[in-house]
C-alpha cells in the first residue's frame, strides 16, 4: 500500500464511524429533552396505542437504521448516500424520543405482543387480532411490519455497487410501506398530542422517501 492510499482508506472507514457517533448523540439528545415535562396525570396507559406504537416503532426503526448505515458505508450513488444518511439520523432521533416517552410515562420498554395494540383500528390497519387471538410469531410480526429477514440483511451486507443500491431501495421501500399502517393506527387510536405530531411527520417523510427511492430505482434500472 502506498503512502497516498493509506490515508484514503482511513478516511473511507472513518466517515461511517463519525456518522454513527453523531447519530447516537442526536438520539440521546432528542430522547432526553424533546419530552421534558411531558409526563402528567393523563399519561398513556401500558396497553394504550401510544405505548404499543412507541415499542413497536423502536424495533422497526432499529432495522431501518441498520440498513441505512450499511448502504451509507459503501454506496457510490450520491443521492442514495444522502437519503440513507437522512433515514439513519432521522429514525435514530425518533427512536430516542420514543424510548423517552415510555420513561416519562413510567412504562416498561416491553409490553403486550407486537402490533396487538392495532387491533382496534379500522380501515384494515389492525393486526394481531383481539384479546383471544394468538400472538404473531416473530417472523409474522416482521412480515406484517415490512421488515427484512435475516437472510435479506445478510444479502445487503454482502452486496456491492449497483446490486447493493437496488437491494437497499427494494427492502427500504417495503420497510417504509410496513410502517405507514402503524402510523395510521396510532393516528386513529391515539390522543397524546406529541405522539400524533411525530406519527404524522413520519408518514409525510416516509411517503416522500418511498417516492424518492422509486425514482432512484428507475434511474438505476433496478429490476422489479
Amino acid at each position: 500500500m502506498t503512502s497516498q492510499e493509506q490515508p484514503s482508506r482511513v478516511r473511507r472507514w472513518l466517515v461511517p464511524v463519525l456518522v454513527a457517533v453523531a447519530v447516537a448523540a442526536l438520539a440521546f439528545a432528542v430522547g432526553r429533552f424533546s419530552t421534558f415535562g411531558a409526563s402528567g396525570p393523563l399519561a398513556p396507559a401500558n396497553d394504550s396505542a401510544e405505548a404499543g406504537f412507541a415499542r413497536d416503532m423502536q424495533v422497526h426503526h432499529a432495522q431501518a437504521v441498520e440498513m441505512a448505515m450499511e448502504l451509507y458505508r459503501k454506496t457510490e450513488d450520491e443521492e442514495l448516500r444522502a437519503l440513507s444518511y437522512d433515514i439513519a439520523t432521522g429514525q435514530s432521533a425518533q427512536r430516542g424520543e420514543m424510548f423517552d416517552w415510555l420513561v416519562q410515562w413510567g412504562l416498561p420498554q416491553a409490553g403486550s405482543p407486537p402490533m396487538a395494540w392495532m387491533s382496534g383500528a379500522g380501515d384494515g390497519h389492525g393486526h394481531g387480532g383481539g384479546a383471544s387471538a394468538e400472538p404473531m410469531t416473530d417472523a409474522e410480526m416482521r412480515a406484517a411490519m415490512g421488515m427484512a429477514t435475516d437472510e435479506e440483511l445478510a444479502q445487503l451486507r454482502a452486496a456491492e455497487g449497483l446490486d447493493a443500491d437496488c437491494l437497499f431501495t427494494e427492502l427500504m421501500i417495503r420497510h417504509h410501506e410496513g410502517a405507514i399502517p402503524m402510523v395510521d393506527a396510532v393516528l386513529e387510536l391515539g390522543s397524546e398530542p406529541r405522539v400524533l405530531a411525530v406519527a404524522e411527520s413520519m408518514k409525510v417523510a416516509q411517503t416522500a422517501e418511498i417516492d424518492a427511492m422509486r425514482s432512484v430505482q428507475a434511474r438505476l434500472g433496478c429490476a422489479g
